[in-house]
């Protein structure tokens, strides 16, 4: 059974790791009974943030209000929770907060390509599992890694050929209300926000394959 699913998300949200690291469980608890159709769309959290980025501790401090034993107590659940889909996530003091509009126009000049999921997946490792940088050289490495064009790659970054495209689509979803990722989309009828549980993810499933029969 063909079944279509739009995620929306940010590359630096730890949220939407485990929301489609979940997602991903389900989908192979149902092993072959599902072509599956996985589309990226793009959602800056912070589409403000200078270049240089902002340290990720301060930044939340900021924005939410947390304290260092929020934070710290945050990333021991994030991490753990990363475990338990197989994800590693590895925090470190300086981490910063980035800006992220030159990877949603990678992810959707990807499109395309049949590689857009492996660039998001790959995108994610980089942030959380590795560097915790997006400098464009490490950004045209990642884009080899997975098979996609270097050379196009640094045509969309030059050019940002692709900034007004995923600023309408960004619009788009801030008109329907939507204001927090991850957002995963079954068939274009069906939405769950947030990183839901694996339960959740495997019942819509089941609504989808029983409606098939």
């Amino acid at each position: 059974m063909q079944i279509n699913i739009d995620i929306v998300s940010d590359v630096v949200c730890p949220w939407c790791v485990i929301g489609y690291g979940r997602l991903k469980e389900a989908l192979a608890n149902f092993d072959t009974k599902f072509e599956v159709n996985i589309v990226w769309h793009p959602f800056e959290l912070n589409p403000s943030m200078p270049k240089e980025g902002e340290n990720l501790r301060q930044h939340l401090s900021k924005k939410y209000g947390t304290t260092l034993e929020g934070s710290i107590r945050a990333r021991a659940m994030l991490t753990e929770e990363g475990k338990k889909v197989g994800f590693r996530f590895n925090y470190f003091d300086e981490m910063k907060m980035l800006n992220t509009h030159q990877c949603h126009q990678l992810l959707h000049w990807a499109k395309e390509s049949n590689l857009q999921n492996q660039l998001a997946e790959a995108l994610f490792e980089h942030f959380f599992s590795d560097k915790g940088t997006f400098t464009e050289s490490e950004l045209i490495h990642i884009v080899e890694k997975v098979g996609l064009n270097s050379q196009q790659a640094q045509s969309v970054l030059d050019n940002n050929l692709y900034s007004e495209e995923v600023k309408l689509v960004e619009e788009h979803w801030h008109q329907r209300g939507i204001h927090g990722v991850p957002l995963f989309i079954f068939n274009g009828e069906q939405a769950l926000s947030g990183a839901q549980e694996l339960a959740t993810f495997e019942r819509v499933l089941n609504q989808y394959l029983k409606r098939d029969y």
